[in-house]
């Protein structure tokens, strides 16, 4: 259809090294093992590239018609893709007015049937500084006098979240949950089982916040999460004195639900931290990145058909439609651009693949599966 255009997306760069790789595999040397492919961003995001083309390749191989496909492919997603709209703008004449978008940088919840991403979280973050002193002095001197700055941090955290739970209750951060998305996290539990919490390589007896598979995904896709991602101010084991130190500083990382108002919220988490702190310390929240999350438009009949039809074409098995936590800030902005075309976000981040740590490894079934059911949405949006 010469008046039709599907948009593929996916994305070139990749998360840094990380250490931790388990012997015999490392982030640069790609190793074959068994069905999966280790190596830093071969699953997130780098085999995106090739299933598109390989999925528009076999529709001309088989002679069948689809309409005209533009696909982009980015390297600067993992920084929250801030060159992207201006590219976009500069090409828009080329890319068109697109009725169907495809994004291959989502997840699955298993390898074993086409998973849907029906939201994305968004995020705000910064670096927090609690300073008390001008420079470190003898703790014997000073505990008992002067406030230790690391214990102020545990106070001023306990401002945004539950320290027993993680429950962050601030309205600023939250949003009432739509019913369908519950009823498709419930449904996505029934299939995953504890699968949704053994995935993740716990240590010896931890146990996830919660036991309740189906409250589990909502909170990994539908309710705001804190993180501390890092640290200065902390001299390492060996370097350690019995020194009062004179600041703690760290870098905060906060999830948002989808439709939460990211701007809102980044102001909401300064004015908490900063406003009278305790014993008067200096404390300052610097934000760096801010965005939105998304929500999926409800889908066409054709489109829903056309999923399910090619779940159980090349895997036996319906699809699951479910949120995931991570963002994609390329989905809102087209969104907005296009707010008139259908969305399809999948991908193959499932069990194990560890996408921004060690040892992560695309699945390659899955890869060969998810892109033979790209080539049959491809063809039924054109006979729609």
């Amino acid at each position: 259809k010469t008046d039709d255009t599907i948009l593929l997306y996916g994305h070139l760069d990749k998360q840094p090294e990380m250490s931790g790789w388990r012997e015999g595999l490392g982030p640069w040397t790609p190793v074959l093992d068994g069905d999966r492919l280790y190596g830093r961003g071969g699953a997130d995001d780098g085999y995106a590239l090739f299933a598109c083309l390989t999925a528009i390749e076999s529709l001309h191989e088989q002679a069948i018609p689809h309409a005209r496909c533009v696909v982009i492919i980015e390297a600067c997603e993992e920084s929250g893709s801030p060159d992207l709209p201006h590219y976009m703008e500069a090409l828009s004449d080329r890319i068109g007015t697109p009725d169907l978008v495809i994004c291959l940088d989502s997840g699955c919840g298993n390898y074993e049937q086409l998973w849907c991403t029906t939201s994305l979280r968004g995020l705000i973050g910064g670096e927090l500084t609690i300073e008390v002193l001008d420079e470190g002095v003898h703790s014997g001197d000073s505990s008992g006098i002067v406030p230790c700055s690391f214990r102020i941090l545990r106070q001023l955290m306990d401002r945004i979240e539950d320290a027993s739970t993680g429950f962050i209750q601030d309205s600023a951060f939250n949003v009432d949950i739509p019913h369908k998305r519950i009823e498709q996290a419930r449904n996505a539990a029934a299939m995953m089982g504890d699968e949704v919490f053994n995935r993740f390589p716990f240590k010896e007896q931890t146990e996830p916040v919660q036991n309740d598979p189906a409250e589990l995904i909502l909170n990994r896709s539908w309710r705001p999460a804190m993180t501390i991602i890092g640290a200065d101010g902390l001299p390492d084991i060996q370097s350690a004195g019995n020194v009062m130190r004179p600041k703690t500083t760290v870098k905060l990382s906060m999830r948002l639900p989808p439709t939460c108002d990211a701007e809102v919220a980044s102001e909401k988490l300064k004015t908490l931290l900063e406003e009278n702190p305790p014993y008067h310390a200096s404390v300052s929240f610097t934000p760096d990145w801010t965005a939105s999350g998304w929500m999926a438009p409800e889908s066409d009949l054709w489109l829903e058909e056309a999923i399910d039809k090619a779940s159980m074409r090349f895997f036996d098995k319906p699809a699951v439609h479910m949120g995931e936590g991570w963002s994609i800030p390329f989905m809102g902005m087209l969104g907005e651009k296009f707010p008139d075309a259908q969305f399809l976000i999948t991908g193959v981040l499932g069990p194990g693949s560890n996408a921004h740590g060690p040892n992560e490894f695309l699945h390659i079934p899955m890869a060969k599966k998810l892109t033979a059911c790209i080539a049959s949405i491809i063809a039924d949006h054109f006979n729609q």
